[in-house]
């Protein structure tokens, strides 16, 4: 064989050993990647697979938390339902039993009033069968007394401090008559501390001249406080007040007689005076000169009204020491009072802090500037009726600590005058700001920063509206006020009332008396002002459903819806219900009320001290009977313009109501002048004529109503009325 054979047999060989094992790895080489490939195919359908199921399962979990969850609200709702179902039920029940029980203890009240009236009725005949007179026995007054039967107690055991608690409240002609009861009570009535003050103002229609000089003489070393005021007597009688060393206070206002001479022995016997009222008497430059003589510590002057003095008069006050004490001056009406006078008043009494000049139509700018050159602590200012001030005068007390100011009538003041007062008076607490025409919304924003403000009186500025009071309740000072008058801010509506309800907390008085914009949503407003004890809405146009709705305030103590021609007897009687602190009410003009209001009050609200039901001509002698009855604690009662009462009334008015002060009864054409004589002395002030009812009143002397020209008519003079009204409240109030 040859060497290429054998090369080519290697060759050969090796080529087919390699063809071999290329096919045979070849082949194991497909095996394993299908192997490989399967095994990824059934490793990507194992795990889509997984992932199938995860995306079901987490789907179906989601459904079925979706099914818990409504499930849940389910329970929670039929819960809530249940809850609300069983609340239904309780408060069904509890407001079911609260009626029944209101009910019942209306029914009780009701019984209990016709039981006591007619104890009242049978008492009267009674007392009238036996003792055949008018006039009654002391011991009748409390023999008609309702109350019942209470074991009887001696005062005369109690402590001496409880016991003059007990007398303080009563007047000199009541501890007179206290004193003629017993030998206990006669004792008791001359405790010293008794006879610290007297007021002979209260008696000074009765009391004869000999029996005040014997009181001053027994008590002068006791007596600190004397009040003459309007009480015509002798001079010798004002001569024996010099007895009591000890006085401090002295008031002879509205006294004709006094004169120089009666106040030069005053002068010389009491040099302790502190306050002294001279007001509307007849004293000239002579009782001038002797106040800085004697009264070294006086503090307190009032000069009202005294006219016979001059500007040389008040030179005098710088005599000797001087009245330098003196804190607080009283000058209106002095209209004979110059610019000089005012100058000698600021040299001679620097610590001024209280000055009032009212109905001063002299007074002027350059006055007051005189005055506040050297009196530079004044805090209280009270201008009203001096319609010549002006905006100069604001600037000229920019110097002073002013914390009280009041200007009335006045149409200078303009805004002018509030534009720095946050700035220049920042410590003011009260402002008084009535009829004054040139106040805009503009002042009530400058008003706002007053943090002190406590009250505020805008009464007749009829330029304010919505946004300046808004404005103003936005500031600091809406969170401390108390007092806020709005009268006959007519531009006023509910928005405003929504603003007071939110700001002010504290608010105690509001007056919206003819804001004619105020509806039953502003009285729903006014119920969320829990510290409200006092409202007047007359002349608005409220209806019963604002009554309804203001009966919810369970702590009103005033009310007056005056003029309020859509108030109905209903309203006043749901009022009534809910108001059991009711004390004072004014439902004067309200022509629909009737017989039931009267029997309302006397059911629900016999704490009640004044009453106005003046031109409603449906009241009779049968509701003030009722009246009588059961409210004692009467004070005020005005009647005028009721044309069914007759003289009844004031008899049952003397042995009900011990307590009435003042009684009014003009255009009562049934009462006569004998019957009202007789009521004079029983009461410290009276009106009364027998005339026909005027024609605004809307009604004859019959009490029908009149044509429509006469109602027409009546309008103008209603306005009148209330405006005359609110100025009476004004002053009865500052009293």
């Amino acid at each position: 064989m040859t060497p290429e054979l054998m090369i080519k047999a290697c060759s050969f060989y090796t080529g087919h050993l390699v063809k071999t094992h290329f096919c045979t790895w070849r082949d194991i080489t497909h095996t394993n990647q299908n192997v490989v490939l399967a095994d990824k195919m059934n490793r990507a359908v194992t795990r889509y697979n997984f992932r199938l199921q995860k995306s079901v399962f987490h789907h179906w979990h989601s459904y079925i938390e979706d099914q818990k969850e409504k499930l849940k609200n389910m329970v929670l709702r039929i819960q809530r339902i249940i809850y609300c179902h069983k609340l239904t039920i309780i408060l069904t029940k509890w407001r079911n039993r609260a009626r029944y029980k209101n009910k019942k203890k209306e029914d009780e009240l009701i019984s209990k009033h016709e039981l006591q009236l007619k104890k009242w009725r049978n008492r009267l005949l009674l007392k009238g069968a036996s003792a055949g007179k008018s006039d009654l026995p002391e011991q009748s007054s409390s023999e008609v007394c309702l109350v019942d039967e209470t074991p009887e107690c001696d005062i005369s055991q109690l402590p001496e401090r409880a016991i003059l608690q007990i007398f303080f409240y009563l007047s000199l002609k009541d501890v007179i008559i206290c004193g003629q009861v017993n030998r206990a009570w006669m004792l008791m009535t001359q405790l010293s501390s008794l006879w610290n003050a007297i007021d002979f103002s209260t008696v000074k229609h009765v009391i004869p001249d000999k029996y005040i000089v014997s009181t001053l003489q027994r008590w002068r070393l006791n007596v600190l406080r004397l009040n003459f005021r309007g009480c015509l007597l002798r001079p010798r009688t004002f001569r024996s007040a010099s007895h009591c060393r000890n006085l401090q206070e002295l008031n002879v206002s509205d006294c004709p007689t006094f004169t120089d001479e009666s106040m030069r022995h005053i002068s010389e016997g009491c040099p302790g005076v502190l306050y002294l009222n001279l007001s509307n008497t007849t004293i000239t430059n002579r009782t001038m000169r002797l106040l800085p003589r004697h009264f070294h510590n006086l503090q307190n002057l009032s000069l009202a009204y005294c006219r016979r003095f001059t500007d040389k008069g008040l030179q005098y006050l710088n005599l000797g020491n001087g009245c330098h004490k003196l804190i607080y001056l009283d000058l209106s009406g002095c209209t004979q009072i110059s610019v000089q006078g005012f100058r000698y008043i600021a040299n001679s009494c620097t610590g001024i802090l209280h000055l009032t000049i009212n109905d001063m139509p002299t007074l002027t700018d350059n006055c007051i500037k005189a005055l506040v050159e050297k009196c530079s602590h004044i805090t209280s200012m009270v201008f009203t009726g001096a319609p010549h001030i002006s905006d100069c005068t604001f600037k000229a007390l920019s110097t002073c600590k002013l914390r009280k100011i009041r200007f009335e009538g006045n149409k200078r003041i303009t805004d002018a005058s509030f534009k720095f007062i946050d700035k220049n008076y920042p410590n003011l607490s009260h402002i008084y700001m009535a009829d004054c025409k040139g106040i805009t919304d503009s002042s009530l924003r400058s008003l706002s920063p007053l943090k002190q403000l406590t009250v505020l009186n805008l009464a007749n500025c009829v330029r304010i509206g919505d946004v300046g009071l808004r404005q103003f309740l936005d500031g600091p000072a809406s969170v401390r006020i108390r007092e806020l008058n709005l009268s006959n801010c007519v531009q006023l509506s509910d928005v405003s009332v929504m603003k007071l309800s939110e700001r002010c907390p504290n608010l105690n008085y509001l007056s919206l008396r003819n804001c004619e914009h105020l509806t039953a949503q502003g009285i729903a407003y006014i119920v969320n002002i829990f510290s409200l004890v006092s409202i007047d809405l007359s002349g608005t146009d409220i209806s019963n459903e604002a009554l309804n709705v203001l009966s919810r305030h369970k702590n009103l103590k005033e009310l007056s819806v005056s003029a309020c021609y859509r108030i109905t007897d209903d309203g006043i009687q749901a009022f009534c219900k809910s108001s059991l602190m009711l004390e004072r009410l004014d439902v004067s003009y309200c022509s629909q009320l009737s017989d039931m209001i009267i029997k309302a009050l006397a059911i629900y609200c016999i704490n009640l001290t004044s009453l106005s039901i003046a031109g409603c001509p449906k009241i009779t002698d049968s509701a003030m009977e009722i009246l009588s009855a059961k409210c004692h604690y009467l004070h005020i009662l005005d009647i005028s313009g009721c044309v069914l009462l007759t003289d009844q009334i004031l008899e049952d008015l003397q042995i009900g109501c011990k307590q009435l002060r003042i009684l009014k009864m003009q255009y009562c054409t049934n009462i006569s002048k004998n019957a009202a004589e007789r009521m004079s002395s029983k009461v410290q002030q009276q009106e009364y004529n027998s005339n026909d009812p005027p024609h605004w009143f809307g009604y004859d002397r019959a009490g029908n109503p009149l044509t429509q020209p006469d109602n027409i008519t009546s309008s103008k003079g209603s306005l009148e009325l209330t405006v005359e009204k609110s100025t009476y409240s004004s002053e009865e109030e500052a009293a």
